[in-house]
């Protein structure tokens, strides 16, 4: 018989050992095991044998409950699991920064963690991309490599099942894979309900099983990752929705506002001045007033979405309101400015469209040009400057772009 006392810490941590008990479990047991024998009272009038027994009799009970305790043990550790991934998973509903919590809490949970990575899967196209990762030295921007259509991430998101592979050099998902891959990994889908919206992987340098502890708790981060990304879509795709046009698709008025801001606090940091142009077709109201609306709808649609294919990815492009666009570009001076006009112009003058009597459309778009901070230092101040110029531009040469005058006084 054992005592615990604390010379004896060893000897009940090699009983645990023997017996499968993991560093974890041993710890948790043998720190469970002073807790409860600290609660007994020391009475000098008691026999000191008697304690002995006593403590013996304790430690022995403890001992023989050990998978108890074990389990006592790993449903504390989920607990406690799930308490925290609730407090990181609720406190935002930005895509990024949820993914980017994931693959930490996985490399957290795990022990001889490797890397993790988040795959974002469509379902319809069948197509698996790139969410987050993370190692040892932190996050990564990228991937190691890209998911192959036969390997495990597809197979485990078309399936929705977890693929466990103890050994990866012995697997025949990565026969003919570099030489340096080696040693365990997991796949686990991230599921809402029977739709999966990603892949999680975790691997190890470590070759073996995964323990069912972890794998446990893997999957109650994969269930909570699967909720919180569920979630940050449908908030994207909303607050998508509320800053489109409906008729268009393009960016709305409360899109262009917020651009402006954004633009405005980076011309402060960088020192870049950036254009707004506002934009009006000319004699559009001839096309409804002949065809009706719903044709100069079609016409809107298919001529708006025409000229921002022509655009940079940097570049923004809202309409502001029946025929008239706000064009922003970043880091924009007047030169650069006019040469984007001047080509949308250009690209204007080769758009097709036929009309319901069989004729083709033909119009021009008049625009007036401001440059922040010259024109103005605030975006109602540039959207008011861009707009007089294009007021110009249509009462005095149409088909043109006019650049909005200097203010007469200072700006505040």
């Amino acid at each position: 018989m054992i005592s615990m006392q604390h010379e004896n810490k060893p000897a009940i941590r090699e009983i645990l050992r023997q017996r499968g008990a993991s560093a974890v479990d041993q710890e948790f047991i043998i720190n469970l095991f002073d807790s409860v024998l600290e609660t007994i009272d020391v009475d000098e009038n008691f026999p000191s044998e008697d304690m002995i027994r006593i403590r013996e009799e304790i430690s022995a009970k403890l001992l023989s409950n050990q998978h108890l305790l074990i389990v006592l043990r790993q449903q504390t550790a989920e607990l406690d699991t799930l308490r925290r991934l609730s407090l990181h998973f609720s406190s935002s509903l930005n895509l990024s920064t949820i993914l980017n919590t994931v693959v930490s809490d996985a490399v957290e949970l795990l022990e001889n963690p490797r890397t993790a990575h988040i795959f974002l899967y469509d379902e319809e196209k069948d197509l698996l991309q790139f969410g987050a990762a993370r190692d040892e030295e932190g996050p990564k921007e990228k991937s190691y490599s890209e998911p192959r259509k036969n390997g495990l991430t597809y197979q485990v998101a078309r399936t929705g099942k977890p693929i466990i592979i103890p050994d990866m050099r012995k697997h025949p998902i990565y026969e003919g894979a570099p030489k340096e891959w080696g040693g365990s990994i997991l796949g686990i889908p991230l599921k809402v309900e029977d739709s999966v919206v990603g892949v999680m992987n975790i691997s190890r340098s470590t070759t073996g099983e995964f323990s069912k502890p972890d794998l446990r708790l893997l999957e109650l981060l994969a269930e909570q990752a699967a909720i919180s990304i569920s979630n940050a879509r449908i908030h994207a795709k909303v607050s998508k929705q509320a800053k489109s046009d409906t008729l268009t698709g393009l960016p709305n008025r409360r899109a262009l506002d917020e651009r402006l801001e954004q633009e405005i606090l980076a011309s402060h940091r960088t020192g870049h001045p950036f254009a707004t142009v506002m934009m009006d077709l000319d004699g559009f109201k001839v096309v409804n007033d002949t065809y009706g609306h719903p044709v100069g709808d079609l016409v809107l649609n298919a001529l708006f979405n025409y000229l921002a294919l022509g655009l940079r990815s940097s570049d923004f492009l809202a309409r502001y309101g029946g025929d008239e666009l706000t064009l922003v570009l970043p880091q924009s001076d007047m030169l650069s400015t006019k040469l984007v006009t001047d080509k949308m112009i250009e690209q204007l003058h080769k758009f097709s469209y036929t009309l319901p009597d069989g004729s083709n459309l033909k119009i021009s778009m008049s625009g007036g040009i401001a440059l922040y901070p010259i024109h103005g230092n605030t975006a109602s101040q540039l959207l008011r400057a861009a707009d007089s110029a294009l007021y110009s531009a249509k009462k005095h040469q149409r088909g043109s772009f006019s650049i909005a005058s200097r203010p007469t006084e200072e700006i505040a």
